[in-house]
């Protein structure tokens, strides 16, 4: 009992946390306004709800950088989210804090296989409270199809957006049928200096391949 509460009370503050804009750096409301219209009807919280969608590349992709404007998204609204990563692989803070995200009102769990992984997201789907459930797979993580079905279901149910972040290269296949939004997020350079992230249809059941839409970001050094 004490855990759910305990639960209850993190997520209770972490929606507090990102309503307030409180604690690290975290966007003003002109530069949030500026995200929204760069970032168009594509890669964005409501066309991301109750979809899984697969974020995949390797190599010198920017993969981590998409996924975080998710994030900066989501806290921008109130919504919390959460971020699965399994052994070997997960994001590096400061370079979150510096792109803007509160650490403090994210969620991490670690897992130690797809098993657990996909058992963590079933609890945190399945409670109603997060807007934005990533799993950070990796280049060896699997997630078996039964639970990526109880997985959707359970998105669709509550508005939230699931994100699946895979190292594989773009004419492999994807995690499988239930994936309706297969994305590439690479790394553009613009005139002047300095890069743009791109994020890529690969696969889209609602609108078809093939589009690319920039994502606004802070570039912090050594992003992947």
């Amino acid at each position: 009992m004490s855990r759910l509460l305990d639960a209850k009370e993190f997520v209770d503050r972490a929606r507090a946390r990102s309503t307030a804009a409180a604690g690290a750096r975290v966007l003003s409301l002109d530069d949030a306004r500026a995200r929204a219209e760069v970032a168009g009807p594509c890669w964005q919280l409501d066309d991301l709800a109750g979809r899984l969608t697969e974020l995949s590349g390797v190599g010198a992709v920017a993969s981590l950088t998409a996924a975080t404007a998710l994030v900066l998204e989501a806290q921008l609204r109130g919504e919390p989210c959460a971020w699965i990563v399994l052994p070997g692989s997960s994001f590096f803070p400061p370079d979150l804090a510096a792109s803007g995200v509160d650490l403090e009102a994210l969620v991490v769990v670690r897992t130690r296989d797809a098993i657990t992984l996909a058992r963590a997201a079933d609890t945190l789907l399945r409670s109603g409270s997060f807007g934005l459930v990533l799993l950070e797979l990796g280049a060896t993580g699997e997630l078996p199809m039964a639970a990526q079905g109880r997985l959707v279901s359970l998105a669709q149910r509550h508005d939230a957006a699931l994100v699946a972040i895979t190292e594989r290269p773009r004419d492999a296949a994807s995690l499988g049928s239930i994936v309706s939004l297969r994305a590439e997020a690479v790394r553009e350079r613009v005139r002047g200096g300095g890069f743009r992230v791109a994020v890529r249809a690969l696969k889209d059941k609602r609108r078809g391949p093939g589009w690319s839409q920039p994502v606004a970001v802070v570039p912090p050094a050594g992003w992947k």
